[in-house]
């Protein structure tokens, strides 16, 4: 039996061990957060036309996401309803339907039953209206970024973003819009989905240290790990659904990308001043700074490194990764694909940033019987949470794990609350239990 409020302790910012780990602790995330909460499953701009589809998961549960004959999308579990075989085996593509290789039942693009073969043998009870494909409830799009959600009674999209809606429009909300430049690389490492998705969502304190090496290559030198810890270097912030965001206005964020693209100064110089007038100077700050963030349960993004991942569960200690370049939809194809190698090349499957990363994350595997026991400390920053007057959410300074230990209290209201209603009631004290520490 697992007792929930034992696993994540909130107030104090500590975490048991046993939920990077434990089957039933995972089978339980499944259930509660996977098939519960809205899940990333791809953007518009990866199936613009009629029939185009890509093939994610949701959780362990694999999904067709399809775009329709009237331009919207559905999607639907990747999985015959005669004999339970995978329908479609492609990573992406175009089609108006799919047909199974066991028996040959077929689907049409809005998930109807289109053809049996040998239907006459299956008698006047059989009604094939009744065995289409299992569709997802809830398929809806912020910013061009589309979220699936297994729960038809969850809140919608812009509601379940809160806060952290207002950030993203500062950098998705650009005329003619965000894409994302596929395909997608893809890796597996040996990690619970929790670690990776910790670590974007705030993890400034490992930088000046896991990446010093990189950092003194493209830099010059490292800059120490207390480098971030004065009040003007920027602030981390968490939301009430866990998502959260760290942003540095003291690093230039395209750092890294303008060898390869020196466009991006004047890109960045003119959404710089459209956000000035859109959301004020002190957001217009933060254009030109580079962020990392998550959002819950595990779609991570770096903003002026351009990266965009998912960190997709396959078990308590197996994730496959996807890695998308972020683009403006008006660059030149030609940028775009300098991009796309200047993002892969630190945040690619081999990337210089991700091979560190990548390191830190397997090797906090808790394997060995006493190795699990005990508590993990997430406490950086603890009880200095405020909020702002320009900027939503709770916030935290810059070197600080407030962005976490949000991330960690959602996830232990999902795995307490059987249903939303139950959740929404859990969450509703979130920001004055954060600041009331």
């Amino acid at each position: 039996m697992v007792d929930i409020r034992e696993l994540v302790d909130a107030k104090n910012g500590t975490q048991s061990r046993r939920i990077f780990w434990d089957r039933e602790i995972y089978e339980l995330e499944m259930q509660r957060i996977f098939a519960r909460c809205w899940i990333f499953l791809t953007h518009e701009s990866l199936i613009p036309e009629f029939g185009d589809f890509v093939v994610t998961r949701m959780g362990e549960d694999e999904v067709i996401v399809w775009r329709q004959r009237d331009g919207s999308i559905k999607a639907f579990l990747n999985n015959c309803t005669h004999r339970g075989a995978k329908l479609c085996t492609a990573e992406a593509g175009n089609s108006r339907g799919f047909s199974c290789s066991y028996h040959g039942w077929a689907f049409a693009v809005e998930g109807k039953l289109a053809s049996v073969p040998c239907d006459s043998a299956y008698g006047p009870l059989f009604d094939r209206q009744e065995w289409g494909l299992r569709e997802v409830p809830l398929v809806q799009s912020y910013q061009g970024f589309v979220f699936g959600c297994m729960d038809a009674g969850a809140p919608g999209l812009k509601d379940y973003l809160g806060d952290i809606a207002w950030y993203l429009d500062i950098w998705a909300d650009v005329p003619g819009g965000i894409e994302l430049v596929g395909p997608p690389s893809r890796s597996i490492i040996q990690a619970n989905w929790k670690s990776p998705t910790e670590n974007f969502i705030g993890d400034t304190y490992h930088v000046g240290w896991t990446h010093a090496s990189v950092m003194a290559a493209v830099l010059g030198q490292a800059p120490p790990q207390t480098a971030w810890m004065s009040e003007d270097q920027g602030f981390h912030v968490t939301s009430r659904y866990g998502h959260g965001l760290g942003v540095s206005t003291a690093f230039y964020g395209p750092m890294m990308l303008v060898e390869s693209c020196p466009e991006l100064h004047e890109a960045l110089a003119v959404r710089q001043a459209q956000v000035e007038q859109e959301k004020g100077p002190e957001a217009a700050k933060l254009v030109s700074g580079i962020w990392d963030g998550s959002l819950f349960p595990n779609c991570s993004y770096l903003y002026g490194a351009n990266v965009l991942k998912v960190w997709n569960p396959m078990g308590p200690d197996k994730v496959e990764v996807m890695t998308w370049t972020i683009a403006e939809r008006n660059m030149s194809d030609d940028l775009k694909q300098r991009l796309k190698v200047a993002t892969h090349r630190y945040f690619g499957t081999a990337g210089m940033l991700e091979s560190d990363d990548i390191d830190n994350f397997d090797n906090s595997a808790n394997r060995g019987y006493v190795t699990r026991q005990g508590r993990l400390n997430c406490q950086m920053g603890l009880g200095q949470e405020r909020e702002d007057d320009v900027f939503p959410g709770v916030l935290g300074d810059y070197m600080s794990e407030v962005a976490q230990r949000g991330f960690y209290r959602f996830y232990a209201d999902c795995l307490a609350s059987p249903n939303w209603q139950d959740l929404e009631e859990a969450t509703t004290r979130w920001k004055s239990d954060l600041l009331d520490q």
